[in-house]
């Protein structure tokens, strides 16, 4: 049984895998356009926003990286964008003048604000409603395992 799980060995486990795929990223379009419909956020700048918010507002760049799980040249370049919108701004860090945060302005508190209910009720629309609780409880567990495979792997 255990050498069955590291392979494909069956068309099945291979349909299993697109079914996946295709889905998560059905899901992901969905969820993004409606996103931007209803916000004018990308889930970029969503992702970001959120950090920044339970972070009492700021964070220093690798800080804010290693929270959404992103690249810091790709997480350079969303701030940049972030920034000309007015959603963020780049400071010297408080106690560090050396270093810099990127601090959640206004505007970007009020961008959040106007998204995170909209964005939980589209989530809710399309991925929690259709799942029965025994399903949810499973995809959070298949979740958490390919999570942490993939961490344990980096790791190693």
């Amino acid at each position: 049984m255990g050498e069955q799980r590291r392979a494909f060995h069956t068309a099945e486990e291979l349909r299993i895998w697109q079914d996946f795929i295709e889905t998560t990223e059905e899901l992901r379009s969905e969820l993004s356009s409606r996103l931007h419909g209803e916000s004018s956020l990308s889930p970029g700048d969503f992702a970001a926003l959120l950090a920044l918010r339970e972070a009492q507002g700021r964070l220093r760049p690798s800080e804010l990286a290693a929270r959404i799980g992103w690249q810091r040249s790709r997480l350079s370049h969303q701030i940049k964008r972030m920034e000309r919108r007015g959603l963020i701004r780049r400071e010297k860090h408080v106690t560090d003048g050396r270093g810099a945060e990127v601090v959640l302005t206004a505007e970007g508190r009020e961008a959040f604000r106007n998204a995170w209910v909209p964005h939980l009720r589209a989530v809710r629309e399309l991925f929690v409603h259709p799942l029965t609780p025994d399903e949810l409880e499973a995809a959070g567990r298949i979740a958490a395992a390919l999570r942490d495979r993939l961490r344990a792997s980096r790791n190693s």
